[in-house]
């Protein structure tokens, strides 16, 4: 169990020490779990060679790659792919070369079977607030993942978040009046917590918004 309780503002950024062996060549840093609920998000660094066993989901997966390549059954994913996994699905994943990948489990709509696969690289943005782009990625009911582009200089209006907002620095250094967040540093903020983010220099982010409401922040 690691920061189950989601009225709490988390930041995290990664350390040496943080990191487990969980497999034949595959080691997890977790940022969250909870285990009653099936809950975690965590980043997986697969060695050359390395598989994880075949599986069938107990609830939804979202896997942002990092870096390298990740296979399936489906064919490889290379740095930048998106996948949204539904409830219930076996699955194995491996690396012939190595990667790491972000991972969300039990995180969206278990209702929702859709299963995503998109590739980032070759996906248009979408013009958004002031100079940001935008990349949608996933949305089910209040909740929606996507990644955010942020010019140099570019600042944002101060916000609520309404359900929660959860940050991963992808690119860059994210910046509010709270603190600076470099890349691979992960945020969450709980609901209607607000803040004024800004960025000196190229930045990109994934973000998450309104699942942590529907996970039961209000409680």
């Amino acid at each position: 169990m690691l920061h189950t309780d989601l009225t709490q503002k988390i930041i995290t950024s990664l350390k040496p020490e943080g990191w487990s062996e969980i497999g034949d060549g595959v080691r997890r840093y977790l940022l969250e779990e909870n285990t009653q609920q099936n809950l975690e998000t965590c980043i997986l660094e697969y060695q050359a060679g390395a598989k994880y066993p075949e599986g069938s989901l107990l609830g939804t997966e979202e896997i942002l790659v990092l870096d390298g390549i990740l296979t399936s059954a489906e064919g490889d994913h290379p740095a930048g792919s998106y996948l949204r996994n539904p409830q219930g699905l076996l699955h194995t994943t491996s690396s012939s070369k190595g990667c790491r990948i972000f991972v969300k489990r039990t995180q969206e709509n278990r209702e929702d079977q859709h299963k995503v696969r998109i590739s980032t690289h070759h996906t248009p943005w979408r013009q958004g607030h002031g100079n940001l782009q935008v990349m949608p990625l996933f949305s089910s009911g209040t909740e929606g993942s996507a990644l955010v582009k942020w010019p140099a200089g570019e600042r944002f209006v101060r916000h609520t978040h309404f359900g929660g907002e959860e940050i991963f620095v992808l690119k860059g250094e994210f910046i509010d009046e709270f603190g600076r967040y470099p890349k691979h540093t992960w945020i969450r903020s709980p609901h209607l917590s607000s803040h004024y983010p800004f960025v000196e220099e190229e930045t990109i982010i994934f973000v998450k918004t309104g699942h942590l409401l529907i996970n039961g922040s209000e409680l």
